[in-house]
């Protein structure tokens, strides 16, 4: 899978920081990095809309206020695997789990550890998406649940689930080289719960889930909030995350039309987390 990395310098940095952020996500962008008055943005060289980019550029360049120049460049998989470990440091959710690297020491392990080799999946724990909701994960019950995690990435989320005490937990992603990695990571992690499926929503497989959990980009959620209602019991949890604060509202009206109450809403930075509960 190749990747393209766009970097943007905006003059002003703030607050066009997070408005370079807030508009290429709605484009497909997946991934951002702030560096030196900068932000780096990523995404799949078959996903960029050319067209809805260059009216983004074109409409950035007409502001009078703002200086902004870019530059672009293709990134091969193995590159792109490269820059995430080059600086994969430990992540540490508060005092409650560490996630680290094979290469990490004893000293970088404490609490509950989660080992992974991220390979070229997204999901270290190191975005404000994952720590959230691996944060507040250690809030609910998981004993003896059934677990659907939706965009699986590397795992990290489904092996929580089972240390935490999940009885089952479906690990699905489209790209097959995730789920590769999901279930490596698994095996290095010790866990026996967890099934990964190669697909989208329609090879979830029919039963009734305890919890779901999805961090995945804000548009790819709305599709697939219908199908999720579906799969839940009444008082079944979903935890949706992978969205801005700005996108809150949107997401919640559409969540109460398909059956579910907003329980708590939790941000990171310019991020959030939904955790919702169906109701009807």
């Amino acid at each position: 899978m190749e990747y393209i990395e766009y970097q943007f310098y905006p003059v002003p940095f703030e607050p066009w920081n997070e408005i370079i952020v807030a508009c290429l996500a709605e484009i497909g962008f997946e991934s951002f990095m702030e560096e030196e008055q900068s932000v780096k943005a990523y995404i799949q060289t078959n996903l960029l809309e050319e067209e809805a980019l260059n009216n983004l550029l074109n409409n950035w360049s007409n502001i009078d206020e703002l200086v902004m120049k870019w530059s672009h460049e293709r990134i091969a998989q193995q590159n792109w695997n490269a820059k995430w470990e080059a600086d994969f440091v430990p992540v540490y959710i508060e005092d409650k789990l560490s996630i680290v690297a094979p290469f990490h020491d004893a000293a970088a392990r404490r609490n509950r550890v989660i080992e992974i080799e991220p390979k070229m999946s997204f999901g270290t724990g190191h975005h404000q998406t994952t720590y959230l909701v691996c944060q507040k994960m250690f809030d609910l019950n998981f004993e003896d649940k059934l677990v659907l995690d939706m965009g699986t990435g590397t795992g990290v989320l489904a092996i929580l689930a089972e240390q935490l005490g999940a009885r089952k937990i479906m690990a699905i992603d489209i790209e097959p080289w995730s789920i590769e990695n999901t279930m490596l990571n698994a095996s290095r992690n010790n866990c026996v719960a967890i099934e990964g499926i190669v697909g989208g929503v329609d090879e979830i497989p029919e039963l009734k889930y305890d919890f779901i959990l999805a961090n995945i980009n804000k548009n790819v959620l709305k599709a697939q909030l219908p199908r999720y209602a579906q799969l839940l019991p009444i008082d079944g949890h979903l935890l949706l995350s992978g969205f801005f604060k700005t996108d809150v509202h949107e997401l919640e009206t559409l969540a109460i039309e398909l059956g579910f109450s907003l329980i708590s809403i939790e941000e990171k930075e310019t991020w959030a987390l939904m955790h919702l509960n169906k109701s009807i």
